[in-house]
């Protein structure tokens, strides 16, 4: 999703049997793009990959991931932050799979009323930036229930796999 113009950038249709962290697979991660995913993607070997092209995601983090804190960057807790840590993976195999140092953010959002952890490869950026692009990840829902509500295709004039995805791109572009 495109958060300048809230329209897809990439839309791949699967039979529904596909799981989400799949996609990941189909994905060519565009230099300097952000990809902003839930915890449902965290796999952190294609997250690597993400790295490699020089992408950045920001994803959310499950509670059982095993990391080692490198240091911790100083926050302003009046900004809803609570820390924004360097850390390396210790899992496991996590360490194989992502060599490379990441960056812990966890902060408070106040219209889910719960604390949010999340991973990015990027540095760079603020702690409230990073806070402030998660939350727009929400965009990319609303987006979801606004197709559920209005694409609404009566019937299929063919019932091939070819001619259900052509007439389904027909009314998502339109």
């Amino acid at each position: 999703m495109n958060l300048r113009g809230s329209i897809p950038e990439y839309i791949y249709l699967s039979d529904g049997k596909l799981h989400d962290v799949n996609l990941l697979d189909q994905l060519i991660p565009f230099p300097g793009a952000y990809y902003i995913m839930d915890r449902g993607y965290l796999d952190f070997s294609r997250l690597y990959r993400i790295d490699t092209f020089k992408a950045f995601f920001v994803i959310r983090s499950k509670t059982n991931i095993q990391f080692k804190r490198r240091y911790s960057h100083p926050v302003d807790r009046t900004t809803n932050l609570i820390c924004d840590q360097t850390v390396v993976l210790t899992g496991a195999f996590t360490p194989n799979y992502y060599p490379a140092p990441l960056r812990r953010v966890k902060f408070f959002d106040d219209e889910m009323a719960t604390p949010i952890i999340v991973f990015i490869n990027d540095f760079n950026l603020s702690a409230h930036t990073i806070a402030e692009l998660y939350k727009a990840r929400w965009k990319i829902e609303l987006f979801f229930k606004w197709i559920k509500q209005r694409l609404r295709i009566k019937a299929f004039y063919g019932t091939t796999a070819n001619a259900v995805k052509s007439q389904i791109w027909i009314a998502i572009t339109t």
